[in-house]
């Protein structure tokens, strides 16, 4: 296989939407089509997508967006690969393509915060009077951050909003800039705290992965790697320096890996080294070690015995471990 010959498109419009659900039907069957692979949400309130293909399925499927006048201005992120970073193609009709879950929804078309370029982040960031709070996820932060954000402790976007009530007072009086990975959810995000009373607001135009590629900001001041929905998992995005963030769940040494645990129930989100993952059996705890369902006993056919020394060996490194 030519290397990148492949290309992974990351996009979103906020543009009104008549009915989704029949556009879901009629976009998947273009995708299947065109042979791309992906997952793209449709709704009422835009569209937020992304897929991959070889070089000329992406063009092509950019050039039958273009045609379409609500997505004609779509700004596409592309990145180079080596091949699919999906395995199937999805497309569904959502409520929302972001979900915030406010009961008086925010419109970005109407109201959002201050669109920052790369550059203009990079240097605003830096401001002594600025509060740069990650618009992701908990788990999405802990692979890879600005430096000195602010980690808001939430599982889920939508409990962003009631997560900054609570901590209010961290941010009243200050510039606050937020960030996400391609943008679409800082367009919600920014939007709601300007309509909270925040005065000064300012958003990442882009998100990361923009900001990584610009030939000015360079990435600087971001540490780790940037968590992606595909299998990729996590993309560079500095290009002076490389700083790793990112703790092994076991043994918290410097570790970019992600993997699920095994535990179905749980399925959450582990950064840990290869040896640690079948070390404890990729499973985050003694609970789901021994869950009934845990899928590393089935995957890697284990007896009985097998799985018993694989326990005594986890006892014996917690013991060797607490003794240091």
């Amino acid at each position: 296989m030519e290397k990148n010959a492949y290309q992974v498109l990351l996009y979103y419009k906020y543009v009104t939407i008549e009915d989704p659900e029949t556009l879901a039907v009629e976009h998947l069957a273009a995708c299947n089509e065109i042979g791309l692979k992906g997952r793209i949400i449709l709704g009422t309130e835009g569209i937020n997508g992304t897929c991959s293909g070889t070089v000329e399925q992406t063009e092509a499927y950019m050039n039958m967006m273009k045609s379409d006048d609500r997505f004609k201005d779509i700004v596409y992120k592309i990145d180079e690969a080596d091949g699919h970073t999906f395995k199937k193609m999805h497309v569904r009709a959502r409520e929302e393509i972001v979900n915030l879950s406010l009961p008086d929804d925010i419109n970005p078309n109407e109201l959002t915060g201050n669109y920052l370029s790369p550059e203009e982040f990079f240097k605003q960031m830096q401001d002594e009077d600025t509060v740069v709070i990650d618009a992701r996820n908990d788990y999405e932060f802990d692979l890879g951050h600005f430096r000195g954000a602010v980690r808001p402790e939430i599982e889920n976007f939508r409990d962003l909003p009631e997560w900054i009530r609570d901590n209010k007072e961290q941010f009243e009086g200050k510039k606050i800039l937020t960030y996400c990975t391609g943008g679409i959810r800082c367009e919600k995000f920014s939007g709601w705290l300007v309509r909270e009373g925040f005065e000064d607001v300012g958003q990442l135009h882009g998100g990361i992965v923009t900001y990584g590629k610009d030939p000015v900001a360079k990435g600087q001041l971001w540490d780790g790697q940037c968590y992606v929905f595909d299998e990729r998992i996590a993309v560079p995005i500095n290009q002076v320096e490389h700083v790793i963030v990112g703790r092994d769940h076991f043994d918290d040494t410097p570790c970019e890996r992600y993997v699920n645990c095994a535990n179905p129930i749980c399925n959450a989100k582990i950064i840990c080294s290869e040896e640690n993952e079948h070390l404890y059996m990729r499973s985050c705890t003694d609970e789901c070690r021994t869950h009934p369902r845990n899928r590393y006993f089935v995957e890697h056919n284990l007896t009985v015995e097998q799985y018993d020394e694989r326990l005594e060996a986890i006892e014996r490194r917690k013991n060797e471990m607490q003794a240091i």
